[in-house]
């Protein structure tokens, strides 16, 4: 029989009504200081610019004189130092950077970013659509963790709690390679885990997709290219998508999703 309290406790719980937002961008507003994306914008102040490059400790900002002013959202870590060096230059925003298809385009050069402004229910709309046209099932995913900080599981392992509730659009996770659609791959691909990357690789059944989350799958991130990492998780086996950030937002994966299943149809014809 269930305490007096208890029943309480379940009734007030109950009257809360919380629902499955729709839009996350706008319905669940970013901390003040939530560090997104980072835009390049125009500036005159090459002094700072040449600070910025040299405090960038991923090395994402390159600046040469006569040359394009560049930032990597693939090695970018959103530390936020280059804004405070030259604010004229870069700013950090509160929204994600969009996910790519190729390593390239994460790339970004002055006055060229590329956004990605849809609201999470939208995406997920299109996303279920596209898995019932291409697959005619549930799309199945598998997260393998290459090495990396827990932070991107953090944010994986949201997709599922009730507020982005992933699974409405056709999603799921399985625990074997061998149910899996995509691979959904964290880490810098650390020499320890090189070998089971792999393998899991070569376990999933075609079409195979993977798709590399996070500045560390992108390109090794703040680990880099060292003794003890691979330095991203193309180096280890081919990559489909590429989703920046440190770590990105469940929304920035949803749309990573989006971009994989098209790579589905892709690859089967």
């Amino acid at each position: 029989m269930i305490g007096k309290k208890h029943a309480n406790n379940v009734e007030d719980i109950m009257s809360n009504a919380v629902e499955t937002v729709g839009d996350p961008i706008k319905d669940v507003s970013a901390p003040p200081n939530y560090r997104g994306r980072v835009s390049l914008k125009a500036g005159l102040d090459p002094e700072n610019h040449k600070v910025a490059e040299e405090i960038c400790a991923s090395r994402a900002i390159r600046i040469r004189p006569g040359e394009k002013i560049t930032l990597d959202m693939g090695k970018c870590f959103l530390c936020g130092r280059c804004e405070e060096a030259a604010p004229g230059l870069f700013k950090v925003e509160s929204a994600f950077a969009a996910p790519a298809r190729k390593r390239e385009v994460l790339v970004e050069s002055l006055g060229q970013m590329t956004t990605a402004d849809e609201s999470f229910d939208k995406a997920g709309k299109e996303l279920k659509e596209k898995i019932g046209r291409i697959l005619g099932r549930s799309l199945a995913v598998r997260e393998v963790d290459a090495g990396s900080c827990n932070g991107c599981e953090v944010e994986i392992t949201a997709l599922n709690n009730p507020i982005y509730d992933i699974e409405r659009f056709g999603i799921h996770f399985v625990a074997s390679p061998r149910h899996a659609d995509v691979l959904l791959v964290t880490g810098p691909a650390s020499r320890n885990m090189e070998v089971a990357l792999k393998r899991t690789y070569e376990a999933t059944p075609d079409p195979k997709i993977v798709v590399a989350v996070g500045a560390c799958g992108c390109s090794g991130g703040i680990f880099g290219d060292t003794y003890a990492t691979t330095g991203g998780i193309d180096k280890v086996v081919p990559v489909d998508v590429y989703i920046p950030g440190c770590p990105p937002r469940p929304e920035a994966i949803l749309y990573g999703l989006l971009l994989a299943v098209d790579r589905i149809s892709e690859k089967r014809g």
